[in-house]
């Protein structure tokens, strides 16, 4: 059975840091482009970082960009974002995303960014 599931979300300050994880089960993670999205309440899910099952190449969205760092140990077959600088624009629900062929969807964290 495919699963994705993501932990590590939570209650942080502003200019706090957590670090999402991504445990993946059923599949070959290693063959899969990963990716983490975002939803904020009253918006649309968004793409934020992702990163290649090939040569490892990172994207990231601009509004991330230099806060955050995506990684994965395809022997742990897990994918973390190392979330840095928080802000309360960073509130939403965070999933994680394998992309192949197939597309298969964690059921999300939430992260809350408030003092």
């Amino acid at each position: 059975q495919v699963q994705l599931v993501e932990s590590g979300g939570g209650l942080v300050q502003p200019g706090g840091s957590l670090r999402l994880s991504c445990a993946a089960s059923g599949f070959a993670l290693d063959r899969y482009h990963m990716g983490w999205f975002r939803q904020a309440p009253g918006k649309e899910r968004e793409g934020i970082s992702c990163i290649s099952s090939i040569d490892g190449s990172t994207y990231y969205a601009d509004s991330v960009k230099g806060r955050f760092i995506i990684s994965r140990d395809n022997a742990k077959k897990t994918v973390y974002l190392q979330m840095n600088s928080l802000k309360p624009e960073d509130t939403a629900v965070y999933y994680c995303q394998a992309r192949r062929l197939n597309v298969y969807w964690g059921q999300g964290t939430q992260v809350t960014v408030s003092s």
